[in-house]
């Protein structure tokens, strides 16, 4: 953790049951306790109602060429009965909530004696009781008809199913795994950041199922996150204390929500500074009104892109916290964002001419940025709330949008001419596909009459860059769009510019219209 290989930990203790007489021993954790309705009701509402924010579901970042938000989750749980009752009351909760908002969850779990299970990997289910086999087959047609596949509890398709169930836990395409020992050591998945525990960890099996969430993949997954429903801060320190030293604690784990927002001096005695007050130094000394009035000096704008990128970074931490509210408003956020990007585009513009980068010392937070991206999806709702009312503040609230965010700024012109476009009878969702075809056609073919392209070719290169989801300049598909030309002279340096500025006008063209394809969204 220390040297930036792994990520460190925050863990939320949550207390579920409390004894009617307090003078009676509070650690007393009954069977009968730990499995009443009551209490897995409680619990698995929690989950639901905090599940997007704990695993960040804002957040956008991109994976093997694959567009995800956010992370996903495992639940492990004490036993088999209680696996099931959770599973049971997850299924029965989601019920109530739209189809595109209920979490994809899975279950897996085997036979072991007592439920004390050492081999992570063991696949025996011909030794479950009866009510436990049945049950897992059930939850498997469940996930066959989730995932559209044909597996079931016999040896050799459960097999199978364990494989499947990880690979889908690894790619994110399952939400939330419910879990008795599988899965808590030895399996890594870095889209992976969550850890719900209604289960009694120690020591090296604590840590281990600790580790499962702090495998680092972006700037956006800042840490592994710990959800107890036990008392195992004294486990959690015992194990700190057995494997590590006296110094551990403020290395392996995050501070406290007081600290992140008020500031905190460290164990070597260094000061960092508050979220309130990196918020209050923005605000003094980069006003919103100086960008309006465009008085930010030349000198400062180093400065805030470092202090802005600090209130991402720290942003990022706090929104985890259930009980975190952000003083920065969404308009103001909004508006410093919009910014923050402008100032880095001006001065990288401005860097390309010197030999020397002003910002080679600033880290430009993208995939902090990329964490609050707004969809076109829900551009096109504003817009079709504004086409109705044709209310000021809605199209200013719109414009915001455009600006604060990476992938969209680029589509602002394209976007709000459509706005202009629009008249009484427009219908906005029908009539923006019939208007991005046009001008993506439209704009394509002023690409290949600019360049020579070979129409059909460069049509078919562009329809293949849009779904794969990047542009291939390399190959013999890039190669066949050009005009023919001799390969030595000057005809061949003539052929290098032609086949230069093709990738660029393309990129170009391949970035604008990149993710407006509206016609083939699921509904």
């Amino acid at each position: 953790i220390r040297d930036n290989n792994v990520l460190p930990f925050r863990v939320s203790y949550h207390t579920t049951t409390k004894l009617k007489d307090e003078s009676k021993n509070k650690h007393i954790e009954t069977e009968e306790i730990l499995l009443a309705k009551e209490r897995i009701t409680h619990i698995t509402s929690y989950i639901l109602e905090h599940f997007s924010t704990q695993t960040k579901r804002s957040s956008t970042y991109t994976l093997n060429g694959k567009g995800l938000n956010g992370f996903n989750a495992i639940f492990a749980t004490q036993s088999i009965p209680m696996a099931m009752r959770y599973y049971e009351e997850f299924q029965a909760q989601q019920t109530s909530l739209e189809q595109s908002k209920r979490l994809k969850v899975g279950i897996i779990y085997s036979y072991a004696p007592n439920d004390e299970q050492e081999e992570e990997n063991s696949e025996d289910t011909a030794s479950l009781p009866k009510s436990q086999r049945d049950f897992l087959d059930a939850a498997i047609n469940d996930y066959n008809a989730m995932f559209k596949c044909k597996f079931d509890s016999s040896a050799d398709n459960f097999h199978n199913y364990y494989k499947d169930f990880s690979l889908k836990l690894k790619n994110r395409e399952l939400d939330l795994a419910i879990v008795v020992n599988m899965f808590l050591t030895g399996f890594d998945a870095t889209t992976l950041n969550t850890l719900y525990i209604d289960k009694s960890l120690r020591y090296h099996g604590l840590l281990q199922a600790y580790s499962r969430t702090n495998r680092i993949l972006n700037s956006v997954k800042s840490f592994g996150n710990i959800i107890t429903f036990r008392d195992l801060q004294r486990n959690t320190d015992d194990a700190l204390a057995l494997f590590s030293d006296e110094n551990a604690k403020g290395i392996v784990f995050l501070r406290s929500l007081e600290e992140y927002l008020h500031g905190y001096t460290d164990d070597k005695g260094e000061k960092h500074k508050g979220y309130n007050e990196l918020l209050q130094t923005l605000h003094t000394r980069f006003p919103l009104k100086n960008f309006l009035e465009s008085t930010l000096k030349q000198s400062d704008k180093k400065d805030f892109l470092a202090l802005f990128g600090e209130i991402l970074k720290l942003r990022n931490i706090l929104e985890v916290f259930d009980d975190f509210s952000d003083s920065l408003s969404e308009r103001d956020r909004q508006d410093y964002q919009s910014y923050y990007i402008d100032t880095y585009e001006s001065l990288r513009t401005k860097d390309q001419t010197q030999k020397q980068s002003v910002l080679d010392e600033v880290e430009f937070e993208v995939e902090l940025l990329k964490q609050v991206e707004i969809s076109i999806e829900y551009i096109l709702e504003l817009i079709a709330k504004y086409h109705k009312h044709k209310d000021k503040q809605s199209y200013e609230h719109i414009v915001k949008l455009l600006d604060s965010s990476l992938s969209l700024r680029s589509k602002k012109e394209l976007l709000l001419r459509f706005i202009e476009s629009l008249n009484p009878q427009s219908d906005v969702a029908k009539d923006f596909s019939i208007y991005i075809n046009a001008r993506k056609d439209e704009s394509l073919s002023s690409i290949i009459t600019e360049l020579d392209l070979k129409p059909e070719k460069t049509r078919a290169f562009m329809y293949d860059a849009f779904e794969r989801g990047e542009l291939r300049n390399y190959g013999q598909a890039f190669g066949e769009i050009l005009p023919p030309s001799p390969l030595f002279g000057k005809g061949a340096e003539q052929t290098h510019k032609v086949r230069e500025k093709a990738l660029e006008k393309l990129q170009a063209f391949f970035e604008l219209f990149k993710g407006l394809d509206m016609s083939n969204k699921e509904q």
